[in-house]
């Protein structure tokens, strides 16, 4: 592998086939940038082993795919099989996703003492000492959960949902509205007689304060929110 092509590869019905593609086009083909898999490919050669030249036959291609056409084949390799990523496309993903894990756990977590989110800071800080390796491909979420119990030990956490009354007189609910739909899960709502907005949602205990904030700056300090 090089920065100018890496290997797409799919195992289908125990039959094994790669295709040789350029390393950033893959990468924004499979995240859903529109382009033509031309675009993508090295050569329209589909192999079973890339490394060595060994080409795939037509009767293993038609046995697995129903087709011989490279083109039809090499999109289904790249947006179900595994992309083999350079160094540099690697670190990038597994930064950026860090970075994601982070933001999750500062807004769905709190320290359970006060009951207010950890700074992203303190949380990065304290992943350096678990020494946690970061999957580039595995959901946010998934890794977070199993971050947090990792954690524990050394930072307290606690991740849960609650539920927040909100009101906001009318005439601030129209503009408001769109923005509370963001904060998270309304449960419940009411429009009332006088164009005032009365709701429910629900929401990371870690987005509270922020919630706070956002009410405060779009209602002028004329809102009002609790913890129900």
């Amino acid at each position: 592998m090089s920065n100018k092509f890496t290997i797409a590869r799919l195992t289908k019905d125990n039959e094994h086939l790669e295709i040789l593609v350029k390393p950033q086009k893959a990468l924004e083909y499979r995240k859903g940038k529109s382009m033509s898999i031309t675009e993508v490919l090295i050569t329209e050669t589909i192999f079973v082993d890339a490394n060595k030249g060994t080409k795939a036959s037509e009767e293993k291609l038609l046995k697995v795919f129903g087709t011989t056409d490279p083109l039809k084949i090499a999109e289904i390799i790249l947006k179900k099989g595994t992309l083999q990523l350079t160094t540099e496309q690697r670190r990038k993903m597994i930064e950026d996703k860090r970075k994601q894990i982070v933001d999750f756990i500062s807004r769905q977590a709190v320290d359970p003492k006060t009951n207010l989110p950890h700074p992203p800071l303190r949380i990065e800080n304290a992943m350096e000492q678990i020494r946690y390796s970061i999957d580039p491909y595995k959901p946010v979420d998934e890794q977070a959960k199993e971050i947090v119990k990792l954690l524990r030990p050394i930072l307290p956490l606690k991740m849960e949902q609650i539920s927040v009354e909100v009101r906001i007189p009318a005439s601030y609910s129209g503009k408001a509205y769109g923005t509370m739909k963001t904060q998270g899960t309304i449960t419940r709502e009411k429009w009332c007689a006088d164009g005032s907005w009365y709701g429910i949602i629900e929401m990371p205990a870690g987005t509270y304060i922020p919630f706070l904030n956002k009410l405060g700056e779009i209602t002028k300090g004329n809102g009002a929110a609790k913890v129900v």
